[in-house]
């Protein structure tokens, strides 16, 4: 039986751009562990509704969220600064958002993100949109400094809040898993937040920052 998620994909065309980048993590034998396509779809809506200048991605891996952010920015006039731990994915990303029309608009920062997140606040730098794709363990700590960078009303998204059902699973109390429970149940609960939790997928947590 065809599922929701089956469904929803086959309603849209292939899109070959966001496959070459998928086709070029593999190449370089990167684990694909790229946002889902329909997820990929909600970040250009969000990034476009919400009419966001500044997108800070914590984690790029290949580039294909950081594409779909983009798509959603108004011409060049955004930017979008992403957090990536290892050099060669950066490179790649790179290369993949200059050959998606991109290139003048991504920067990267090398190394943990969290030595960037403290950058980012002395600096005062604000965003009006977030994304979160990486560590699963620092989830919550992400969140903070997303909260805390954050211009009134950004939109902050958290992928894969489910872990493969290990979140769900009661069974399962490991590091990650904890501190996932914690970062969902942050953006469920702070006052500070107005959110939503899609359970399609992998998961993906939605907030808008008061």
């Amino acid at each position: 039986m065809t599922t929701p998620e089956q469904y929803s994909e086959e309603l849209y065309a292939e899109d070959e751009q966001l496959n070459k980048v998928k086709q070029s993590i593999l190449d370089s034998g990167m684990r694909d562990v790229s946002i889902v396509p329909g997820y990929g779809r909600l970040l250009t809506l969000l990034v476009k509704t919400s009419g966001a200048k500044s997108i800070l991605e914590i984690g790029a891996l290949g580039g294909y969220s950081g594409i779909c952010m983009a798509r959603g920015l108004s011409g060049k006039e955004g930017q979008l600064l992403s957090l990536e731990l290892k050099e060669e994915n950066a490179a790649l990303a790179r290369s993949n958002m200059a050959e998606a029309g991109f290139g003048e608009i991504v920067d990267y920062r090398i190394g943990p993100a969290l030595d960037s997140l403290i950058e980012l606040e002395q600096q005062g730098k604000r965003f009006g949109f977030f994304f979160i794709d990486a560590d699963k363990e620092n989830y919550p700590v992400y969140l903070e400094y997303a909260i805390k960078l954050a211009v009134p009303g950004a939109i902050i998204a958290g992928d894969n809040t489910l872990l493969r059902g290990r979140t769900l699973n009661a069974e399962k109390n490991g590091p990650a898993v904890l501190a996932m429970r914690k970062f969902n149940e942050t953006i469920a609960r702070d006052e500070r937040l107005l959110s939503a939790f899609l359970p399609a997928y992998d998961g993906l947590a939605l907030a808008l920052v008061k």
